[in-house]
């Protein structure tokens, strides 16, 4: 067990690698009274074409990461695995991202009972034909919810402007259409490439015993047997450096319009690792606050025009192959606010910012990360996200402290090129 020890932040991180692969990290937190526990996958939305080395290269239907993860819950014994959490004090939930699967629960005690729970059930996949065919209907029906959902329309009408080719563009959940495909067969084939140790990272934040946690995890593998699994490579379309399309309305039975627009990602920059993509990453995240957050001029004359309200908010995602920054909200008059964006944001971006802009932001944003450090749940799925992109959660404040305002500024020209600014707009419906 490795002991990594972060001492600005007064942190202590503990380590090890299986035998069979699996990534153990544990951080103890004496004065917390509730533990949360992740177990994921380096396994998402975006994985549909894939090969394990060796073996015959696989394109499956979109929507079929998000399946299985629905499909784990449901035991051979019948079980069910909300209610045995429940039963032992814990709240348990589990989610899937464009890059990622994630299983986990937080409880104020029977930890280890919780944490075995964990571990089995995602090492115990029970498919059949029939539940199946089952889970379809109830998929099904998730979706066509969300194809009415407006703040989920706009948001993924982003990425269908910004993307030609890639995964990504495609909802999670996926379509009725293809998860009809989905089979038993299909979704064992997917379990077996992804979710074997050497691909998931197991982490339990909260007030625990290292040592004890992680001879508990290296019992309960040591009693189960993984064959051994080769190098997964990952196929993925090639993607124009242009957006697909600079503008994606539709109408929908909304009571305002809702505008989100940003820029995507350039092409070289959407697969850097380690500390480049925590740098990248925060960069890109002062210069949104800085245009366009809720202490800058540009937001606050939008605002005193009522073109936005204060749900109007900027983001950045970046991730294993692609990125953008995400910017929007409700707005009454979609097209006289992006006539004001696209008027008075150039001059600013040419402009750069100044020093005590600068500074200011980034104290604001290494204080908001040490607050976010009192949340466990917050540390857990933060930690998992940036681990699988080589890079470490808690290296983020030293991040922050040592960029520079050239480094910022460079990020904002090299960012917001406006060949690569799209748009999505839903409207109200005329009928």
């Amino acid at each position: 067990m490795q002991k990594v020890e972060f001492d600005q932040i007064q942190e202590s991180l503990f380590f090890e690698e299986l035998t069979n692969g699996l990534s153990v990290y544990v951080l103890p937190k004496k004065n917390f009274f509730k533990t949360y526990a992740t177990f994921t996958t380096k396994y998402g939305s975006i994985d549909n074409t894939f090969r394990v080395r060796g073996k015959e290269k696989h394109e499956v239907p979109d929507g079929i990461a998000h399946f299985l993860e629905h499909k784990m819950f449901e035991q051979a014994s019948g079980e069910d695995v909300f209610q045995e959490f429940s039963r032992q004090g814990a709240s348990a939930n589990a989610f899937t991202s464009f890059t990622r699967t994630a299983y986990l629960f937080s409880s104020t005690g029977q930890v280890e009972k919780n944490l075995t729970t964990l571990l089995d059930f995602v090492q115990s996949p029970y498919f059949t034909e029939q539940n199946v065919e089952k889970e379809k209907g109830i998929i099904g029906q998730e979706i066509r919810m969300y194809d009415d959902n407006p703040d989920w329309r706009v948001y993924f009408g982003l990425f269908e402007a910004m993307y030609h080719h890639h995964p990504v563009k495609i909802d999670i959940a996926g379509t009725v259409e293809s998860i009809s495909k989905i089979t038993k067969d299909l979704l064992y084939t997917c379990y077996e490439t992804f979710y074997h140790p050497n691909n998931m990272v197991l982490f339990i934040v909260g007030p625990v015993d290292p040592e004890a946690i992680i001879r508990l995890v290296k019992e309960n593998q040591q009693n189960k047997s993984f064959p051994d699994q080769p190098e997964i490579e990952r196929f993925f379309p090639d993607e124009p450096e242009e957006v697909a399309e600079p503008v994606k309305e539709i109408e929908l039975s909304v009571g305002i319009s809702k505008c989100m627009f940003g820029f995507k990602e350039k092409a070289d920059k959407v697969n850097v690792k380690g500390n480049e993509f925590l740098k990248q990453e925060m960069a890109t995240q002062i210069v949104l606050e800085a245009l366009l957050g809720p202490a800058s001029n540009l937001y606050q004359s939008l605002y005193d025009d009522g073109l936005i309200d204060d749900g109007f908010g900027t983001d950045y995602t970046l991730d294993r192959g692609f990125g953008l920054s995400m910017i929007g909200g409700d707005t009454p008059d979609p097209d006289q606010l992006l006539q004001r964006i696209k008027k008075e944001l150039p001059p600013l971006i040419e402009k750069g910012l100044d020093q005590d802009t600068f500074e200011r932001i980034r104290k604001k944003k290494i204080g908001a990360n040490l607050r976010y450090l009192n949340s466990p749940e917050w540390i857990a799925n933060q930690f998992t996200g940036y681990r699988f992109h080589d890079a470490d959660l808690f290296d983020l404040v030293p991040c922050l402290e040592a960029l520079t305002l050239e480094e910022v500024n460079r990020r904002m020209q090299e960012h917001m090129q406006w060949d690569r600014f799209a748009v999505s707009i839903v409207r109200p419906s005329r009928d």
